[in-house]
């Protein structure tokens, strides 16, 4: 796939799936939507302006919401909590453990600003610790969309599935890539782009700087396999097996800290399963700063530029 041939996205995930929960309220007319007093930048307003009676706007208290909406699960009904990833995933972690994850209920977490795509909002909005803290937690699922199509197809999956999901959304547009016709399982992901010399698993907004990095690569006469891990938890391990064991190598790229991320997850399966030369960017035990998005990327070395220096490097040491 041309990195310059993508069409830039109109819409940001977190109003995507803000748009189809909207949409989807029409053919479910069981569950409900709680958000904690910011539904104009979760577009959660959108449900609550047509759904009135099934949206609860709690307030600044993320503890009490995912209580509630606890809660209301327990009763049988399906309940989605929409708000900024850092808070709900941070704040109201104990809430999301015992509350949520241990009884195994129908919770549904609409995380939006997602690692540094939060960009200008700052360190306190920026959710890069929010994956770790999600696939710890037994019961939960995870989902990462990219773009338009897979955030909408994503928040179906989450409220088609039993028990706890969390959707990770961003802040901004960035470029289209799915088509209407795709579907986005649990426990699945999506190969981007077939090639034989190295391994690049990434998913979220990082997708598009993998991509680019592939064309980068593919000058220097290097065919990468790029695969979206939209499901994080449970991931593809198939796939990515697969693919690992015809390229020899495997890079990891994610907006999100290098420590205890999705990463850390594929490098104990190589430990057990295959071991080959590895990679993963990410938050150097760091964070990052107020600033836009693609200077934020170059900063902490998560750019196309990066990426494939990752991928020469492991390519290198397999050799």
């Amino acid at each position: 796939m041309d990195a310059f041939a993508l069409k830039k996205a109109k819409v940001p995930t977190r109003l995507a799936c803000a748009e189809r929960m909207k949409e989807y309220g029409d053919i479910d007319s069981d569950f409900v939507v709680f958000d904690n007093d910011i539904g104009y930048s979760t577009y959660s307003y959108l449900f609550g302006d047509r759904f009135p009676a099934r949206y609860f706007n709690l307030g600044i208290a993320e503890v009490g919401t995912m209580a509630t909406a606890a809660g209301m699960s327990a009763e049988g009904r399906v309940s989605v909590v929409c708000g900024y990833g850092v808070f709900l995933t941070m704040r109201a972690i104990e809430a999301v453990r015992s509350f949520v994850c241990y009884p195994n209920l129908n919770v549904k977490i609409m995380s939006s600003h997602g690692g540094v795509t939060a960009a200008i909002d700052g360190v306190t909005h920026q959710a890069t610790e929010d994956i770790s803290a999600m696939i710890t937690l037994p019961n939960m699922k995870v989902l990462v969309p990219s773009d338009p199509v897979s955030a909408a197809r994503c928040f179906e999956t989450a409220v088609k599935t039993p028990g706890p999901v969390f959707v990770r959304l961003m802040r901004d547009p960035l470029f289209d890539l799915y088509s209407d016709s795709d579907q986005f399982p649990l426990g699945g992901s999506k190969q981007i782009r077939s090639g034989d010399d190295v391994t690049i698993v990434t998913y979220g907004d990082i997708v598009f700087q993998t991509i680019e990095a592939a064309e980068i690569l593919a000058r220097q006469g290097v065919e990468s396999e790029v695969i979206d891990a939209y499901s994080l938890k449970p991931y593809d391990k198939e796939a990515i097996l697969k693919s690992v064991s015809k390229t020899g190598c495997l890079v990891v790229a994610e907006n999100h800290q290098a420590r205890n991320g999705f990463a850390y997850e594929l490098s104990n399966l190589l430990l057990k399963e295959t071991p080959v030369p590895f990679e993963n960017l990410g938050f150097q035990d760091t964070f990052a700063e107020s600033g836009d998005y693609p200077s934020l990327l170059k900063k902490y070395g998560l750019s196309a530029e990066h990426i494939a220096k990752a991928a020469l490097d492991v390519v290198g040491r397999r050799r």
